[in-house]
């Protein structure tokens, strides 16, 4: 009995001595991951978490690409609380999507932006798909480009633009090249050096162009300048991609706002499209947008339409409906329609008229002996101030304003409460 007893305990011992992790052990086995290098922070997250460790009262955060109102707060449109009320009491069901999304959303997504005398969409020559926001957009347009452009897998973006298209057409298996856009000496366009590069870019390249409210700049050509963009590219033999994440915000017009793309189209380019309903719906969080192409027939378009679902099925399957059915609804209920075009100029004119006062707070009130007609020069929700890196660095540390070291602000966090002090930190910095 006792050396049975003994045997049970010595197997015991064995199982725990078995279980305990030992230094050895750790020595021996290093994890997977142990070569995953730790990746560079985000900017504009790193602006608003050092913005949420100020303690002062009058502290400013001009990073975030995101719409509020003049209490600060973020803005819900009535429009989408009313579409939302409808939805709900239509009591719909929670099935699948197609591949190309909710068909109701991507009808009036397309009539948004390419206008009702479009004659390829009359004659039903767009592929369209619903996206995951304008960031699927881009990706799957990428992703379309890199496997059937007959000419080339490079693609021409503005120097700068927003941050998030160089990786998302990288990884889309483009090779990513520039061209001059902004001046910096005027804080304006360089649309010779913008025109000369274009012009000089390898045959059959993709350009991109943001169809207004450029990102960050704000700085977008007048419509003399994309009439004669339209030529180059045309003459230049080369393929326009254009991305529009602002319509109606810039100007609070719809349709000026789609003037470029308008004109690309009617000259007889065969354009790709990314669209987002995420600033001129406020639907940031539903990430609703779509990626179209116009093509040269019926026929074609239906080849094209078959091949865009090809990327999308392994991509994410097919899109969420929630954010397709809201704007669908806003889209196609004439009064909705009505009182979203409304409230997208509300928001667009407020954003003006901050830009309006923080110019003249400097001019006229801190009689700044500089130039600042590039504030009500450029448009949309982001502003080029010209300030430097340390300007910047100074805004920040005695100040307490946040932005992003290229000196980019988001006009959409300015309000009338503090706009006279935003103006006075820029006078100190900059006198």
């Amino acid at each position: 009995m006792l050396a049975a007893h003994s045997r049970t305990l010595a197997r015991v011992a064995l199982t725990r001595a078995t279980l305990r992790p030992t230094a050895a052990i750790g020595v021996r086995f290093s994890s997977v991951w142990s070569n995953v290098p730790m990746g560079p922070p985000d900017a504009i997250l790193g602006v608003t978490e050092a913005f949420k460790k100020d303690t002062d009262s009058r502290k400013m955060n001009l990073g975030v690409g995101a719409y509020r109102d003049d209490a600060g707060k973020p803005f819900v449109l009535n429009c989408v609380r009313k579409a939302e009320d409808k939805i709900m009491k239509d009591l719909l069901d929670k099935e699948y999507a197609g591949i190309t999304g909710v068909p109701e959303f991507t009808k009036g997504a397309a009539l948004l932006a390419y206008g009702a005398d479009s004659a390829p969409l009359n004659e039903g020559r767009i592929a369209i798909t619903q996206t995951i926001s304008g960031t699927g957009a881009l990706r799957v347009g990428g992703e379309f480009l890199a496997r059937w452009f007959p000419t080339s897998k490079k693609i021409f973006v503005p120097t700068p633009t927003w941050g998030n298209h160089i990786p998302i057409f990288k990884d889309s298996g483009l090779e990513v090249n520039y061209y001059k856009y902004f001046d910096k000496n005027t804080n304006g366009l360089d649309f010779v050096g913008m025109v000369n590069d274009i012009k000089n870019a390898p045959k059959g390249s993709v350009i991109l162009m943001h169809a207004c409210a450029h990102n960050p700049t704000g700085v977008d050509p007048s419509q003399a300048q994309w009439d004669e963009l339209s030529k180059v590219v045309k003459d230049a033999g080369h393929f326009a991609f254009f991305d529009m994440a602002y319509q109606g915000f810039a100007s609070g017009s719809t349709d000026k706002d789609a003037y470029a793309l308008r004109k690309f189209v009617k000259d007889g380019h065969l354009v790709a499209l990314s669209q987002s309903f995420a600033k001129n719906m406020g639907l940031y969080g539903e990430r609703t947008g779509s990626f179209s192409l116009v093509t040269s027939s019926t026929e074609e378009k239906a080849r094209v339409d078959s091949q865009i679902k090809i990327v999308v099925r392994p991509m994410y399957s097919n899109p969420p409906v929630n954010g397709a059915r809201i704007v669908a609804t806003v889209l196609n209920t004439p009064e909705l329609n009505a009182e979203w075009l409304t409230e997208v100029k509300l928001m667009a004119d407020r954003i003006i008229t901050m830009r309006t006062q923080l110019k003249d707070h400097l001019v006229n009130e801190y009689k700044s002996k500089l130039n600042w007609d590039h504030i009500t020069n450029q448009i949309g929700m982001f502003c080029y101030t010209g300030l430097t890196a340390e300007q910047v660095e100074k805004m920040k540390t005695e100040h307490h304003v946040y932005l992003t070291k290229d000196g980019r602000i988001s006009v959409a966090g300015i309000s009338s409460k503090n706009v006279a002090y935003l103006a006075k930190a820029i006078h100190e910095v900059t006198k």
